[in-house]
Parts: structure tokens; sequence; C-alpha cells
């Protein structure tokens, strides 16, 4: 058996193939302006027993033959934390344009769950905006801002448009860059925690997502929440894993047949002039 999970969020796209009883393969790429080419570069000349779809581009990769069948980032993330961490209570996903707070059972089930995709304060979106108002990277703004000396100065917006204004505004006004970048962590901290306790503080607490790469929000969080928390070796992957796994129970339960025919015939993906599948070379088409 081979089967995937393809998680198409706003920033990245990550894949993650699942043979039955280990991971095969995981990989994350960038979303760029064309997501279904970028997805369709990962599986190229792949062939699945099943193809779970999640994330904000789920619809459009079953809309196009690239997924047998979607499931929500909700439930996707749940499983995946849950498989990593069979104790998992509490899962907090900050991607690139939304941000969920999901509680989970002792099975893994979802308990309830907090969604935030109105709004990119707290996101990764906003940290590359305010990273990008300080003149970094984002890879460079969470040590940056642990590097402040002084107290962290107050940033009195997590709108994007008003929180970028007000930064360059603290900046032309001589603050250090490093506590303004302290400032904005703080904020986006407050923020989340605010809605994690609205579904409840749980541990064990996974903090999965690109976000979790940052350094100075983990610090932070901790302080915030007061609970430790588990970050995956590969907080991107965790959704795509989840859709996999989801793959691999629908296999069991006799659900293998790719939909638009026998995957005993289908040699994988080509890519056609327009970045859509080949619809000759689909299914065995």
């Amino acid at each position: 058996m081979l089967v995937a999970g393809l998680d198409i969020g706003s920033r990245t796209i990550a894949l993650v193939e699942w043979d039955g009883g280990r991971v095969r393969r995981a990989e994350v790429v960038d979303t760029g302006a064309d997501p279904l080419s970028n997805a369709l570069t990962l599986i190229q000349g792949r062939a699945y027993d099943r193809l779970v779809a999640t994330g904000y581009g789920r619809y459009l990769a079953a809309e196009r033959a690239l997924a047998d069948e979607v499931i929500t980032e909700i439930k996707a993330y749940a499983i995946g934390a849950h498989h990593l961490y069979p104790d998992v209570r509490t899962v907090l996903d900050v991607g690139g344009q939304d941000s969920k707070v999901i509680l989970v059972d002792p099975n893994g089930r979802v308990v309830r769950f907090e969604m935030n995709d109105r709004c990119a304060a707290g996101t990764g979106r906003f940290l590359e905006n305010m990273a990008r108002a300080l003149g970094l990277r984002v890879d460079q703004f969470g040590e940056h801002a642990l590097a402040a000396e002084g107290e962290s100065v107050q940033i009195s917006s997590v709108c994007t448009v008003f929180a970028e204004s007000e930064v360059v505004s603290l900046i032309g006004r001589g603050e250090d860059s490093r506590c303004v970048a302290l400032g904005i962590h703080r904020a986006i901290a407050r923020r989340l925690g605010a809605m994690v306790r609205r579904v409840g503080v749980r541990e064990r607490f996974v903090f999965a997502g690109g976000v979790a790469h940052n350094p100075c929000l983990r610090r932070l969080l901790i302080e915030e929440l007061g609970v430790s928390l588990t970050v995956p070796p590969s907080p991107q992957t965790v959704g795509a894993l989840g859709a996999a796994l989801y793959a691999a129970k629908q296999i069991e339960r006799g659900n293998g047949r790719w939909k638009h025919g026998d995957h005993s015939g289908r040699t994988g993906f080509t890519l056609s002039s327009t970045g859509h599948p080949d619809p000759r070379r689909v299914a065995g088409r």
C-alpha cells in the first residue's frame, strides 16, 4: 500500500507518503502563484492507492482530479498530531493565513475547535509583513526578538495595515528594532493565547504549522499559557500526515479505488502545457 496526504496551504504545500507502517517521503514546497502546478510537480510520476487532500486548496485538488477525497484541516491536524503523540489533547496550528486550536479526546477525535481565518493577525503572513517592515527575513525574526536587551515595545494594533504603520513609526522614533520585534511577538502570543483558552488548555499541547519554527513565539506561548509545548520535528507536515493516515484507513475499509478508475492502470500524472493533469494519463485513460 502506498497512500498520500497533500496539504495545500496559502504559503506552502506539504506532501506525505505513507506505506502502512511508516512515512516513505515528506516534502514541503512553496505554494507560489500556481498551487495546482506546484502540487502536481510533487506527485508527478508517483502512483498511489489513494490520495487525500486538505488545506485551503483541497477543493481545487478534488476538482482537478488530484485527490480521491478531501478532509478539513481540523480533522487532518487532529489525526496527524494524535499519531505522533497519542497523549495529545490540544493542537495549535498557525499557518500562513489562519490559526486554529483543536481539542481532541484520548482517541484523537475532535471535541471542539476554534479557527481564525478572517484576520491575518497572528499568522505567518502577519509575521512576514512585520519582519519585512524591520528589514528582516521571516526566519530571522524570532531570533532578532529574543536578542532584545530591554523591555518589549508595546504594539497597540495587530491589524496588519495599522501594525506595519506603527512599526515604521516606532523605528522612526529611534526604538530598538529588537524590542519592537519582541513587542510584536508578545501581541501575537496574547492573541493566540486568548483563542486557546476559549477552547481549553490541556496537555499534551502540540504546536504545529510553519509558525512553530519561530523560537520567540514558542517561548512566549509557554509563558502565556503556562504549559509545555511539543513541536513536531516537521511541524509543517502534520496536516499532510493526517490526510495520508486517513487515506490509509479508507483503504482498510475497502475504499481504495481511484475515483477515475482502477488504480492498477495508473502510472502517475503528466503535466500538460496548461499545467493541469493530462487527462490521457490520469487513471490509465
